[in-house]
């Protein structure tokens, strides 16, 4: 179905890379000192044993596999710890790829002149919807009837008399109808021009051209800006 065009109708830091580090290795230690101190026991009892009344086969065999449990553990965790040196390692790499890039999430965007293309999606069985329309202090500027089947609408950007409105930054939200009662309100998604990516100990930050911020998890889509 073609979008709807809608004129003049109706982004870690350092200190947390070290301390994950630190705890990685403080876990690497007392594993590989619990795993030192059963050998040293085991080794021990197998040398103290009473000839006359040895340690019983069945018995052996579980201590066998404990350590051997033990051991494995030993071995996994160094295998993670270097896995994870590897990620932090990497963490700039992957914070960079999203520098200049358009994503696509809900949230404020920044408005130059040029339409944007929303998405957003009406309740299930609206009769109508409204495309409500505000302003960085959260003004209401704009309301605009759309058709409640339609997911992709081009909002142009201009006042009912056709004037463009000023640039700055908008955010948007869809009112579903059934009749005359509001039946829903839901979030509309546009594309966002990244400028910084960031590392927090929730996750990757993402701060907009307009200011604002978005978390990696949020974002639905991803694509290159337009003419590159």
């Amino acid at each position: 179905m073609a979008p709807t065009t809608l004129g003049a109708q109706s982004a870690p830091s350092a200190g947390t890379s070290d301390a994950r580090s630190d705890a990685r290795t403080k876990g690497a230690t007392a594993i590989t000192s619990d795993f030192e101190t059963f050998l040293k026991m085991l080794t021990t009892q197998m040398e103290n044993q009473d000839p006359l009344n040895p340690i019983a086969s069945e018995d052996l065999a579980v201590q066998l596999a404990t350590f051997s449990g033990v051991e494995q553990q030993v071995l996994t965790n160094d295998l993670l710890q270097g896995i994870a040196a590897a990620l932090d390692q990497a963490a700039p790499q992957n914070l960079s790829r999203w520098i200049g890039m358009d994503v696509r999430a809900v949230g404020a965007t920044a408005f130059d002149g040029a339409p944007l293309t929303l998405f957003g999606e009406a309740a299930a069985g609206a009769d109508s919807a409204v495309l409500v329309v505000r302003d960085a202090a959260e003004r209401e500027v704009q309301r605009l009837h759309v058709p409640p089947g339609d997911e992709q609408i081009i909002w142009a950007g201009v006042d009912e008399n056709g004037a463009p409105l000023p640039p700055g930054v908008y955010s948007f939200e869809l009112e579903s109808y059934k009749g005359e009662e509001l039946a829903a309100v839901t979030p509309v998604e546009t594309y966002h021009r990244i400028i910084e990516a960031r590392r927090e100990e929730e996750g990757i930050v993402l701060v907009t051209r307009g200011g604002g911020s978005i978390s990696a998890e949020e974002v639905t889509a991803v694509r290159a800006p337009e003419g590159s």
